[in-house]
C-alpha cells in the first residue's frame, strides 16, 4: 500500500513564500487618448500595463498590452500603437509636419489592399 507523506515544514514554507511573492515593478505608459475632436490634445496621464499578452500576426508575434489611466481611459492592443509619438520641439517643426490623418488612413487603406492581393 501506498502512503503520501506530508512535506517537510521547509518544503512548505519554500512553496508558500513563492506563491506569496509580488511583483513590485509596474510598468506604465502615457495614455494615448484623445481630449478634443481635432485629434490635438492627447491625455498624457501615465496609464498603468494591466496586462500584458502576446499575439500572432503574420508579421510575427506582436507584444501587446491592456492600459488603464486614472481619467478611466482603457486601451487594450499591440503595444507599438498604444505607444504616443513624441512631440517634435517647437523650433524642429517645419515642413515635415506628418500627413493629415485622412490621408495617413488612406496610405494604411492602400497598403493593407495591397498586402491582401
Amino acid at each position: 500500500m501506498h502512503h503520501n507523506h506530508p512535506q517537510s515544514l521547509d518544503a512548505q514554507r519554500a512553496s508558500a513564500s513563492k506563491e506569496n511573492v509580488m511583483d513590485i515593478h509596474a510598468m506604465f505608459l502615457t495614455c494615448p487618448a484623445y481630449m478634443d475632436n481635432d485629434g490635438t490634445t492627447r491625455c498624457g496621464l501615465p496609464a498603468e500595463v494591466e496586462y500584458r499578452y502576446t499575439v500572432n500576426s503574420t508579421d510575427g508575434p506582436l507584444e501587446s498590452a491592456k492600459i488603464n489611466c486614472p481619467r478611466g481611459h482603457h486601451f487594450n492592443g499591440p503595444i507599438e500603437c498604444l505607444i504616443v509619438p513624441e512631440q517634435p520641439a517647437a523650433t524642429a517643426v517645419s515642413a515635415s509636419l506628418p500627413p493629415p490623418p485622412t490621408v495617413q488612413r488612406a496610405r494604411l487603406r492602400a497598403r493593407w489592399e495591397g498586402e491582401r492581393a
